[in-house]
């Protein structure tokens, strides 16, 4: 049985900046005691003669090659937008910039 007590998890609430009603207060002690109690299971199986590992099979590529091809012309690009000045999108000032 791990730490968690209530006092706790209102503890933690108050740093997370979140309200717990004593039904939530209850229910999680119940819930993070679990975790916790689970993570220290894991950590006695866990030995120096076994890899760690981020997932239990491996990975790989599944991107397609990059391949280049026919790329659009300017005008192409433009055509469609709802505004545009020198060849590029125009576009409204954000963070105070100048127009």
């Amino acid at each position: 049985m791990s730490e968690i007590t209530p006092d706790l998890v209102r503890h933690l609430g108050v740093l997370a900046r979140i309200q717990l009603n004593d039904e939530e207060v209850q229910s999680l002690t119940g819930q993070l005691d679990a975790i916790v109690d689970n993570i220290a299971k894991v950590s006695e199986v866990a030995t120096p003669d076994v890899a760690a590992t981020s997932h239990p099979i491996p990975l790989e590529n599944v991107f397609r090659p990059d391949v280049v091809q026919q790329q659009l012309t300017r005008a192409q690009v433009l055509q469609n937008a709802p505004d545009q000045a020198d060849g590029r999108f125009r576009v409204t000032a954000i963070l105070g910039e100048e127009q």
